[in-house]
């Protein structure tokens, strides 16, 4: 452990004497994670205080739910987390589908589980790609689109949308599977699954990477609870919590859901779990596919009335979404619209800790910190 000290005598002590400076990082361009400003005291290169400023791509999409029925929220909810919109859907339909006491078929069930697995695979390998990118190393993120690719046809042929799903409907899904869907959407897990291990030799190999990432930006579980920080990044510090497992919906409570934890808490555990929930999220996929096969034919959907609308009262439904749990709160008065639409997004906690978590490190290891919170910032300015 070492002490630094400036001394000065006289006029030298004024000379020498230092004072805080203000930086301003961002806000960026939305080609990249999106527009978030963080401003950060600095004292000489350690951090010493931040402060993250969100606000920046607000679009008001509470309000725009209240002017939209109940059918096209669902466009709506898609959006703010464009890595997860499959699962971000969920919430919404899960939620109106309670107030109207609706019992989806089980087709539609699996297939929903099925789906939002997927959605988390290429969540999860985006910033298995991006993360060690953004230090520097350019290799795996060509290997991790590789593999995003081969889930994305499958998607894509199922739903027609590679990034806006709009798969989900209140009383199931839009309409049935293609044919031999089932056995393309095997292939493309099977293919991802063989090849991830490129992806955790180039990096989880890489001393670079290992020393740029240990012991770096540690997250306590006492601040994860202060600020309720949820997902791959509250397990990366111990916390042994997973709304699939622990609070059961769509067809988690018939699998045996793995929930990756560490108990470091940092930039390299929280790595460590996005990679390993990967996995775990591939065999939960095969399970499913396993469950489609031994299902006799039958409806994917529930028939609507031409008019939807949800009888009064309130409810709370709340996924675990790929960053983390993300919840919906509707309010009903008996009308064709919400009265109000409250989300709870998985990025706006996990970023709000960055005031806690950057101060007394080094600027160096900004970057670091940052990227391994793992947030997209439409999921923060909803």
């Amino acid at each position: 452990m070492t002490t630094e000290r400036i001394v000065g005598i006289g006029a030298g002590a004024k000379e020498l004497a230092t004072e805080d400076m203000t930086l301003n990082i961002g806000p960026q361009h939305p080609s990249t994670h999106g527009v978030l400003r963080l401003k950060l005291t600095l004292d000489g290169e350690r951090i010493s205080a931040a402060e993250p400023i969100v606000g920046y791509m607000h679009r008001g999409a509470e309000k725009l739910f209240e002017v939209r029925d109940f059918r096209q929220i669902i466009v709506l909810a898609n959006r703010h987390d464009w890595l997860s919109a499959f699962s971000s859907e969920l919430g919404v339909v899960l939620a109106v589908e309670r107030m109207l006491g609706m019992e989806v078929p089980v087709r539609a069930v699996w297939t929903r589980t099925l789906l939002a697995e997927l959605n988390r695979i290429l969540n999860h390998l985006m910033f298995l790609g991006s993360y060690p990118l953004e230090m520097g190393a350019i290799t795996p993120v060509f290997y991790a689109f590789r593999e995003r690719e081969a889930l994305q046809r499958v998607m894509e042929e199922v739903s027609g949308g590679r990034m806006h799903y709009m798969f989900n409907r209140v009383g199931g899904l839009k309409e049935e599977l293609p044919a031999g869907w089932a056995a393309r959407a095997r292939t493309a897990v099977s293919e991802v699954r063989s090849r991830m291990g490129d992806i955790d030799d180039i990096i989880m190999g890489n001393e670079i990477f290992r020393a740029r990432t240990r012991g770096v930006g540690v997250l306590t579980q006492e601040q994860i609870l202060q600020y309720g920080v949820s997902g791959p990044i509250a397990r990366a510090s111990g916390l042994d919590f997973d709304l699939r497992r622990d609070e059961p919906y769509l067809a988690y409570g018939d699998l045996d859901v793995r929930v990756v934890t560490r108990s470091e808490g940092d930039c390299l555990a929280r790595f460590e779990c996005l990679l390993d929930q990967a996995h775990a999220s591939l065999d939960l996929a095969d399970a499913c596919l396993d469950r489609l096969a031994e299902l006799p034919p039958g409806p994917i959907n529930q028939r609507l009335p031409k008019v939807l609308k949800v009888p009064e009262g309130h409810t709370y439904a709340w996924t675990e979404n790929p960053l983390g749990i993300n919840g919906y709160y509707l309010v009903s008065r008996g009308e064709k619209t919400p009265w109000r639409m409250k989300l709870r997004s998985a990025s706006f906690n996990n970023i709000q800790v960055l005031t806690e978590l950057l101060p007394g490190n080094l600027v160096a290891d900004m970057i670091a910190i940052l990227g391994s919170m793992f947030f997209v910032v439409g999921d923060i300015d909803k």
